[in-house]
């Protein structure tokens, strides 16, 4: 691991350690119910773990991350585990979710960088077409974001956590296109994401052939 990944590594340690500590606190003072306090409180713990899977990945498959993406990586898990969620800003701040949707396809995107890269095994990328890495990244993101809404209905439907917003706060059932706004605005979202990395993508590969070599993850 580079030394600048080991500084990010524990700035996000020190992060997760202190949500884990203000979550700690909420239990305490009772600001939510036992419950909810304690499925933060693993929630957090949970995060913290998270922030190794780079490493536990590198070792496990033997594989080399480029740092493009473990940067990328870290970076949501930080808005969205430890800012999000832990700190609660997702309550406070309706359009946060989005934002989420917004960022997370365009880790996944540069994510299908690595594995076409990698795929190609010791192939040149310059020899081959850009658009196999745009088109590919693209699908992955959109795919991704579609398991993902599968996983919030699994979660409504089995745990009723509402995670698709099919009911009001006042737990009334929207019906029609009300009950679909968040799920479409979701997936629309995903798919700005995706695009706008592509095109950020397919712009920077106009100057630098060598440009998806940055996401290309290597089998050591």
């Amino acid at each position: 691991m580079q030394n600048n990944e080991k500084k990010v590594q524990l700035f996000m340690l020190l992060f997760g350690l202190f949500v884990l500590g203000y979550s700690i606190y909420e239990l305490v003072i009772g600001k939510f119910s036992q419950r909810q306090s304690l499925i933060l409180i693993i929630e957090a713990i949970a995060s913290i773990a998270l922030i190794y899977l780079p490493q536990i990945v590198r070792k496990l498959f033997k594989v080399e991350m480029p740092s493009s993406i473990i940067y990328f990586y870290w970076f949501f898990l930080l808005i969205s585990a430890f800012i999000g969620t832990g700190l609660h800003v997702i309550s406070y701040i309706s359009f946060w979710d989005k934002i989420l949707h917004a960022v997370s396809p365009m880790l996944l995107t540069a994510l299908g960088y690595g594995l076409i890269g990698f795929f190609m095994k010791q192939a040149k990328i310059a020899d081959a077409s850009p658009w196999l890495f745009l088109l590919f990244g693209f699908a992955f993101a959109g795919l991704c974001g579609v398991f993902w809404e599968f996983w919030e209905f699994g979660c409504d439907q089995f745990f009723d956590m509402n995670l698709q917003r099919y009911m009001t706060s006042g737990e009334t059932d929207l019906i029609g296109r009300a009950a679909l706004m968040d799920t479409m605005g979701d997936l629309i979202t995903n798919t700005i994401g995706a695009l706008v990395m592509g095109i950020f993508a397919w712009v920077n590969s106009r100057k630098n052939p060598m440009y998806f070599e940055n996401y290309r993850i290597i089998k050591r």
